[in-house]
């Protein structure tokens, strides 16, 4: 996973490669992680919104969908 993509955050991951190479990667990942992997996966598009953020199972970080666009909550802390 870690050849294909960038891990900024632990099981955060950000595409930085050829869109089939990602589909690919991606593909795999749907067919043999379990619901408990907790993984989010970023990769750039060539059309609006310019992102797609995907997920396997339940993850730390909440992702909220806001006219169209597809978010990550980040609280901040005080």
């Amino acid at each position: 996973m870690k050849l294909w993509f960038v891990e900024s955050r632990p099981n955060i991951f950000v595409s930085g490669v050829k869109d089939s190479v990602a589909d690919t990667v991606i593909d795999y990942l749907y067919k043999h992680c379990t619901d408990d992997s907790g993984i989010m996966m970023f990769r750039s598009l060539n059309r609006p919104p310019g992102y797609e953020i995907r997920v396997i199972g339940e993850t730390k970080k909440e992702m909220i969908l806001l006219s169209g666009l597809q978010l990550v909550v980040e609280t901040l802390k005080s």
